[in-house]
């Protein structure tokens, strides 16, 4: 059975290789150069999704039909594979007939007499094991295999975060094959997976609907770019290579961001307020005209008088959102263009009446004309979204005007700037900034928006982060993704309830995953003490396996030299492992492990690859695995931020094998007891 199942391997290896050739032998057939660009751009997109990787088996599972097995028989894998006939030769997982692989029971076999995974090692097939789905039938296993499924969730990492297409659990399947159309909200407790969940939904729904995704796109959202450098592999992995993959940070940089704002004032700029106080600076910009407007029309000229020119302003401006919170049906940018068009359009009107017929072309020339431009930069500004924000928070009265009846005195206070910059260029900006910067560009003009977004760790967003996703959300679906019990931003609500209104999906229906496949179940109960202080109400997450040596407590007077030979025991097994500290105490840190002569570097949000062993600050850490964790002094982790106890339930559910926890001080009084 094993040599059978190894030839099919090679045989999947071969047909995989002859589609890649097959798409190099596609040849252009010079029609124009646009149609050579678009097939050239279209076979390298082909030949990145056929990529070989050797540590990638073209199948990882088998499904065996009929009542006795003697049904279809097919392979699993992580894409479609075809012989030279055009017949299946592996079934990619995301295809219906694959589904049965992840949902079938024995109380539902729904048509199949079998499953059935493989092992293994280097490329290599190794093992298989067996699961029958009908009576009278016992598991059978092939030399070496025991419990497939547990080492393939178990197996050691290094690098990047791989895909679990060989691992979905019927619970999360039910998440990734969720309809376009639907919106979801996963509340995921560590280890469950959530993270790979949404990937392999945004993969799922690209596979389903490629032609509506490739034309408005697939965007993930992560919490940082440390963060995105770990999960950036998956989707290539599964074929999947034109999805965007961005930080709030990056998605708002519309200006340079040297600064960094005091708390309190972080907290303000993304208060949910500022989008009101920000429309109301932008569209109170506009004056009533005071004079009418000769407007040079084919030669002539026409007077267009005061109330019709205010008439066009107020429905304009109407049509404009009344309130920030409402839809938008003109932008400001494109209310400017119109009121240009309105004027000339008046002029077209008064030209007509008396006999003339200008063309659509002559009515633009008047549009653009000097005189109806001078008109609209009078009553209707220009504004550039920067400056707008910068001139804001420079002149107190213009913030005290904007902010009546929003802000108080204080909180104005906060927001204004003593000295105006020379420039808005100039001004030192902050991420919060940003935010607001992009607040106002989405109210100048449309931005572009795509048909699903993956928004990871949302439990941290501000509500006007919330906005800056939603704007690039347009008409198309979500998928969120967090833990309210690692929210560990200043604006983390107690429910969902506020960021998916924020997000423009208050109706989402939140999922729970509470099954944790990663975290060994004594490193979730250590966890899981501080659930009752940080996050009253949340089921815990439990734990499909346990080890009773996965964690360890290590009361120390001083921490170099036991923390040295705690990473140099880690470090001499197969896999990650991070060691985490408080931000502060990292170059401390990196300095006690550098000294005792072990190679590890400092993990930053500069994108790079962590190595083997790496110091991690715990600001960093969420989202992130190791396959062994150090957790040095606890403490400072809690004390270094005002949701600490937040932070520490982080930094302690990262483990995958093994969590050892180096204190001098006190621990936390929850996991003392």
């Amino acid at each position: 059975m094993l040599t059978a199942e190894r030839a099919h391997l090679d045989r999947a290896a071969d047909c995989l290789t002859e589609m890649r050739a097959a798409t190099e032998r596609i040849t252009d057939a010079g029609v124009d150069a646009w149609a050579s660009e678009r097939l050239g751009a279209a076979r390298a997109d082909r030949l990145r999704s056929l990529a070989h990787d050797p540590d990638v088996p073209p199948f990882f599972g088998r499904t065996d039909a009929g009542p006795a097995g003697d049904g279809e028989t097919f392979h699993i894998g992580r894409r479609h594979v075809r012989d030279a006939a055009g017949d299946p030769v592996v079934i990619d997982w995301r295809a219906p007939m694959s589904r049965p692989f992840y949902q079938a029971s024995a109380a539902d076999p729904q048509g199949l007499a079998r499953r059935r995974r493989f092992g293994f090692a280097a490329g290599e097939l190794t093992s298989y094991e067996d699961e029958f789905l009908t009576d009278g039938e016992a598991p059978l296993q092939a030399p070496g295999a025991l419990s497939l499924l547990r080492q393939e969730i178990e197996r050691p990492r290094s690098g990047p975060m791989r895909d679990i297409v060989a691992t979905i659990q019927p619970d999360q399947d039910d998440i990734v094959r969720a309809p376009l159309a639907e919106s979801i909200c996963v509340q995921g407790a560590p280890g469950t997976g959530k993270t790979a969940v949404g990937l392999h939904r945004a993969a799922y729904l690209l596979y389903t609907h490629g032609g509506q995704l490739a034309r408005t796109g697939v965007l993930v959202v992560g919490p940082n770019r440390a963060f995105l450098r770990y999960i950036e592999q998956v989707l290539p992995t599964l074929g999947e290579v034109d999805v965007d993959q961005s930080t709030v940070a990056d998605l708002t940089a519309r200006v340079p961001v040297r600064a960094v704002d005091d708390p309190a004032v972080a907290v303000l700029k993304g208060d949910v307020r500022m989008a009101t106080v920000l429309h109301r600076a932008l569209w109170n910009g506009i004056c009533k005209p005071a004079d009418s407007v000769q407007v040079t029309l084919a030669g002539r000229r026409y007077r267009v008088p005061e109330q019709r020119l205010r008439r066009y302003v107020d429905d304009l401006r109407r049509a404009g959102a009344a309130t920030a919170d409402d839809q938008q049906v003109v932008h400001y940018a494109a209310g400017r263009e119109r009121l240009a068009m309105a004027v000339a359009e008046d002029a077209r009107r008064q030209k007509e009446a008396g006999g003339g017929s200008p063309t659509d072309a002559e009515t633009r020339r008047a549009a653009r004309s000097r005189e109806v431009r001078a008109f609209c930069d009078a009553v209707w500004p220009a504004v550039d979204a920067a400056g707008l924000v910068a001139a804001l928070f420079s002149d107190s009265g213009r913030l005290a005007r904007a902010a009546r009846g929003v802000l108080t005195d204080e909180e104005q206070a906060l927001l204004h700037w003593p000295v105006a910059p020379r420039s808005a260029r100039a001004s030192r900006w902050t991420e919060a900034d940003a935010v607001l910067v992009d607040e106002v560009a989405g109210m100048l003009e449309r931005t572009p928006g795509y048909g699903h977004v993956v928004v990871d760790e949302a439990q941290d967003l501000s509500p006007m982060q919330c906005r800056a996703v939603a704007r690039r959300l347009a008409a198309g679906s979500l998928t969120v993704l967090g833990d309210l019990a690692q929210a560990t931003s200043p604006w983390s609500a107690a429910d969902w309830s506020h960021t998916l209104a924020g997000l423009g999906r208050p109706d989402t229906a939140v999922r729970p995953l509470t099954r944790g496949y990663r975290v060994p179940g004594e490193v979730l109960d250590f966890a899981n003490r501080l659930l009752p202080l940080i996050a009253p109400g949340l089921p815990a997450a439990t734990a499909v396996r346990r080890d009773p040596g996965a964690l360890r407590l290590h009361p120390v007077s001083s921490l170099a030299g036991p923390l040295a030979d705690v990473v140099d025991e880690l470090a001499a097994a197969e896999g990650s492992t991070g060691v985490v500290c408080a931000d502060a105490a990292v170059p401390e840190v990196v300095a006690m492990l550098t000294a005792a002569g072990l190679p590890v570097e400092a993990l930053t949000d500069d994108g790079r690859a962590p190595g083997r062993i790496s110091v991690v600050p715990a600001g960093l850490v969420k989202g992130l695995e190791f396959d062994h964790v150090v957790v040095v002094e606890p403490a400072a982790i809690v004390a270094a931020e005002p949701r600490g106890l937040h932070r520490l339930y982080v930094v302690l559910t990262r483990a995958v094998s093994s969590l050892v926890v180096l204190h001098r001080g006190e621990l936390p009084e929850l996991l003392a007891a």
